[in-house]
């Protein structure tokens, strides 16, 4: 799948989104990538899961760790791709944890997988809850990055890197237009 199919293929499951979106960043945009739409068939799902497979340059892990909800199903997938076991980490009292009975052998390589790199919150919370149970983060994997500049400090792969705007409310021609902004991520601020 390379970069032209998945951008038609987001588009035509509706999982690119035009509007006012309030971005986990607390930042405005007008346009969202709602990957669970492009998620949500199966065989899709495998196809980006083997894509990021494929393009990975770094050392082979032994496992797979996403941060919930958004990195459950490509998480899977690329586990799958990879022949490793997955497992994820979900926020309790405001903090990523494993719970479920997960657990993390000491020294264990793991790539965590995400959906949207959109500001690495998510992947360094996840990053450093692996680290504190011993395991080594080897690198970061996402269907779409639009963390601009930005980077996350271990190697990271996306299948689609978007430049999509980003500002703060006070800056938002949608806002000073009167345009009502919808919150569609996950996470609560």
């Amino acid at each position: 799948m390379n970069e032209t199919e998945l951008k038609d293929y987001l588009s035509a499951s509706g999982a690119f989104l035009e509007g006012h979106f309030l971005l986990s960043s607390g930042l405005h945009s007008p346009n969202y990538v709602q990957c669970a739409l492009a998620l949500k068939t199966p065989a899709r799902a495998g196809e980006m899961g083997a894509a990021l497979v494929a393009g990975w340059q770094g050392p082979r892990p032994d496992i797979i760790l996403s941060p919930a909800m958004g990195g459950l199903i490509i998480g899977h997938e690329v586990a799958r791709a990879f022949g490793v076991d997955f497992i994820f980490t979900e926020r309790e009292n405001n903090i990523m944890t494993l719970r479920r009975g997960f657990s993390l052998a000491k020294g264990a390589r793991l790539i965590i997988v995400e959906d949207v790199f959109t500001t690495g919150k998510s992947t360094l919370e996840t990053s450093a809850q692996a680290e504190a149970l011993g395991a080594k983060v080897v690198g970061a994997m996402s269907v779409i990055n639009r963390m601009g500049a930005k980077t996350l400090p271990f190697p990271s792969l996306s299948l689609l890197k978007l430049e999509l705007t980003a500002l703060p409310a006070e800056a938002c021609p949608l806002c000073r237009a009167g345009s009502l902004v919808v919150k569609p991520g996950s996470r609560k601020f």
